[in-house]
């Protein structure tokens, strides 16, 4: 089974660029480091083709393979309790959602 775990982060308001250091240098590899979660990207929000923002500027998209999803959600959870969050991280605005391939590639 293949997923990704999408989310959408904030810097604390004027810190864009200790958040931006941290997720670059350390977080990525953090997670990158817990069985499962196989590639990482990162994101900036860009004015829509209609100029729409969304809520958070930032995300990440981190893609997971494994037989079990709870399982991969777990090891995450685990593994995040060891990991050094920055200050600059805005906790209260960050989203997170999974979903789950169901289509790899055009259909035939």
């Amino acid at each position: 089974m293949r997923a990704v775990l999408i989310v959408m982060s904030d810097a604390v308001e004027g810190r864009d660029d200790e958040y931006n250091d941290w997720y670059d240098r350390v977080h990525l590899a953090d997670v990158l480091a817990v069985p499962g979660f196989v590639a990482a990207r990162r994101y900036v929000a860009e004015p829509s083709v209609h100029g729409e923002l969304p809520a958070q500027r930032y995300l990440a998209v981190y893609e997971m393979e494994g037989d079990d999803l709870d399982a991969l959600h777990s090891a995450l959870s685990t593994a995040a309790r060891r990991m050094e969050i920055s200050a600059a991280f805005d906790r209260e605005r960050t989203v997170t959602y999974t979903y789950r391939l169901i289509t790899d590639g055009p259909a035939t």
